[in-house]
């Protein structure tokens, strides 16, 4: 059955302490938060998303939101996540809900970028274990293991948003640039800026004398990314000379290669030294965490604390509320996890008009039924535009002269499920009548 809502958004459950200045932001778009001040399990998810009524949820990273979350909540229809990352999320059970998923893309790429450029030089000072031998009284003055970044080339797998700001800082330090990344847009970018493009993910790091990993859980044909390092691990600086640093970031994805993978590498001496701030298993309501890495001293390890700064949250937190906010109003979509780098929008609506957005299958006939719809009930349609997801779902968004009843919405519903030929063809509709002052 459709997710029918005849109204903007208007209750959103926080978890994960998202920034507190998200509350106020979410007001101002008339919005309430509610917020679970403990990290809560499935059961207890679902109770704060029923109790709360909840149009929205509102997350970080270590929630998992499961199809058995997803079907016993039909008030839910949106996630907006507060981070990068959206595997924490079964994005297949959202779409056949009809509920979209969004994320923040872009808020905290200067933290991590800071976060990385950090540990490369940390890291080719030998800083930490010289902090840890120093506090124990040992006074090692040696250049031993200690290497400049400057003339040396650093491997970035993953030319987008991150991966481009790292690389940009690294060059400014005097770093020379490789990348890999399998889209042709970001590949021109990358030449563009005078960087060098690896053929394949083995020649950057036999090339790299460092390396430092920003792509994201799948691949822009959502191919999943878990193993995607197993092999090459052992490979880096191969064609470096000896006195190659061989330095390893990840600051991405913990699943992108198998944690005894890395750990062989860097005891085979293939890496020296490693910082990891994502793990295989990250802490979870109910889950033993243990740090699969926790007796190698050339991994430094942080508990993914790329984002967490005082100047990264509270960005996030408007981010995400303008991204809410204006699809609640007006139904425009940014940053939806199903079509990234999409920004669909219609022309600003007049007090009156009806904002009609339409989540649907991508079935012949259900965009048809939209119009036909529309038609049928004697509305005119001022403006429209529609934008399919790779994962089968499509996002119809059409200003009105006048809203439709919900008998009349309830037409279209069936009218889809008529000639597609199948049920559930729309998964959700919601409809904004808009007022003066917006």
């Amino acid at each position: 059955m459709a997710r029918i809502l005849m109204s903007p958004l208007q209750r959103g459950l926080v978890v994960e302490s998202p920034h507190p200045s998200l509350d106020t932001h979410l007001a101002a778009y008339g919005i309430e938060a509610t917020r679970l001040d403990h990290v809560p399990d499935t059961a207890a998810l679902i109770d704060g998303l029923r109790s709360t009524r909840a149009h929205v949820l509102f997350k970080r990273s270590r929630v998992e939101v499961t199809e058995e979350v997803i079907a016993a909540c039909p008030d839910l229809q949106a996630i907006q996540l507060c981070c990068i990352g959206d595997d924490s999320v079964d994005k297949v059970a959202a779409a056949n809900h009809g509920i979209l998923v969004f994320n923040d893309p872009v808020s905290n790429a200067r933290s991590v970028v800071e976060l990385a450029i950090a540990h490369l030089i940390a890291l080719a000072r030998r800083l930490y274990e010289t902090n840890t031998a120093t506090h124990a009284h040992r006074f090692d003055k040696s250049n031993k293991g200690r290497f400049e970044i400057a003339g040396k080339t650093l491997g970035i797998v993953g030319l987008g948003n991150i991966g481009r700001q790292v690389a940009r800082a690294a060059e400014a330090l005097g770093v020379d640039v490789l990348f890999y990344d399998n889209r042709l847009v970001a590949q021109e970018v990358g030449l563009e800026m005078g960087w060098d493009r690896a053929e394949t993910m083995a020649d950057l790091f036999r090339q790299s004398d460092m390396v430092s990993v920003h792509t994201s859980a799948r691949d822009a044909w959502g191919v999943d990314n878990e193993g995607l390092l197993d092999e090459v691990l052992g490979q880096l600086g191969a064609e470096r000379p000896e006195g190659s640093p061989r330095l390893f970031l990840n600051l991405a994805r913990g699943n992108l290669y198998r944690a005894d993978a890395l750990v062989d590498a860097v005891r085979s001496g293939a890496i020296r030294r490693a910082a990891v701030d994502v793990f295989p298993e990250e802490p979870r309501p109910g889950l033993d965490w243990r740090n699969p890495y926790a007796d190698v001293d050339e991994i430094v390890c942080t508990p993914h604390i790329g984002a967490a700064t005082n100047e990264a949250q509270p960005r996030i937190a408007r981010r995400v509320a303008r991204t809410i906010g204006e699809f609640s109003r007006f139904g425009t979509l940014r940053d939806c996890v199903y079509a990234p780098r999409v920004t669909l929008a219609a022309p600003q609506p007049r007090a009156g008009n009806a904002v009609l957005a339409v989540v649907h299958s991508t079935d012949r006939g259900t965009k048809k039924a939209v119009q036909d719809a529309i038609y049928e009930a004697e509305a005119s349609t001022l403006a429209s535009t529609q934008q399919d997801f790779p994962n089968g779902v499509a996002y119809d968004l059409s200003i009105l002269d006048r809203p439709l009843s919900e008998g009349e919405l309830a037409h279209l519903v069936g009218l889809a499920e008529k000639l597609a030929g199948r049920e559930r063809a729309v998964r959700a509709v919601r409809q904004v009548v808009v007022p003066e002052g917006w």
